[in-house]
């Protein structure tokens, strides 16, 4: 298969089927979903910081050789970076977009009408910022695919694997906003077509600069890091207690564990 198609079947498997895997799991009785999904976060936290610190930023060290070993720690520096200015950003646009809604007249009516208000930006959020998240995805996939398929699919699966507890999340969101399962199930797989466009941006570009592929490579390992870190793990800590705790540690060294299977498979 050409590389090409490669790319944008697994940008597609990345963006769009996470979409759809996390409304049929959403489907599943609430009672049985509620248990199930701080598993599935746990496992993606295990597969991002995998794929991050066994796959792509081993790859990125190997192509840029001894001497640009420096310049990749300080794209993985920078990289972090970047994806901290994005995320505040985007809270600090949720936070104005939830203060600045309509509140007209007081009592219940005003307060009804401000709650609608904000729950209809919350959607468009999640929509504008799914688009850019998925882009970025797919950008980080074809990167992985340009030094090489085996590793390409490595980092697909760990975008998946992080994107379904995502999009169970967003999914909620856009139901809460109004928006009816049907409407919402779509604009989710919209937004994952984000991907596909990224992907081939990315390889395109890519291509014409192959010496920037260790850089992307190594941008690509931060992201997944700072996800993993800064995003699901903080949530994992939210349950302390000893038997959910076992239960975390073993399912995140089950995924780290799938990449570096997958990794040793591929060698």
């Amino acid at each position: 298969m050409p590389l090409l198609a490669w790319i944008m079947l697994c940008a597609a498997l990345g963006g769009i089927a996470s979409a759809a895997f996390a409304v049929v799991f959403l489907w599943i009785p609430e009672q049985r979903a509620a248990r199930l999904l701080p598993h599935l976060v746990s496992f993606a936290t295990g597969a991002l910081l995998g794929a991050a610190l066994l796959a792509l930023l081993p790859e990125a060290i190997e192509r840029a050789g001894l001497g640009g070993a420096h310049a990749i720690g300080l794209t993985l520096v920078a990289g972090l970076g970047v994806f901290f200015v994005i995320e505040k950003l985007v809270l600090w646009w949720h936070t104005r977009a939830g203060n600045d809604g309509p509140d007209h007249g007081h009592g219940g009516h005003g307060h009804a009408a401000h709650e609608h208000a904000r729950d209809r930006a919350s959607g468009m959020l999640v929509l504008v910022g799914d688009s850019i998240h998925n882009a970025l995805d797919g950008v980080l996939i074809a990167a992985a695919f340009l030094s090489d398929v085996q590793l390409g699919l490595v980092t697909t699966a760990a975008v998946a694997a992080h994107e379904i507890p995502h999009r169970v999340g967003d999914f909620a969101i856009l139901v809460h906003a109004g928006l009816s399962r049907p409407r919402a199930l779509l604009l989710n797989l919209a937004t994952g077509c984000a991907s596909v466009i990224g992907a081939a941006a990315a390889y395109f570009g890519l291509r014409q600069a192959l010496g920037v592929l260790p850089f992307a490579l190594a941008f690509a390992a931060a992201g997944f890091l700072y996800i993993a870190v800064a995003g699901l793990i903080p949530g994992l800590h939210r349950r302390a207690d000893p038997r959910t705790s076992v239960a975390q540690v073993a399912l995140i060294a089950c995924g780290i564990g799938l990449i570096a299977l997958a990794e040793r498979l591929v060698d």
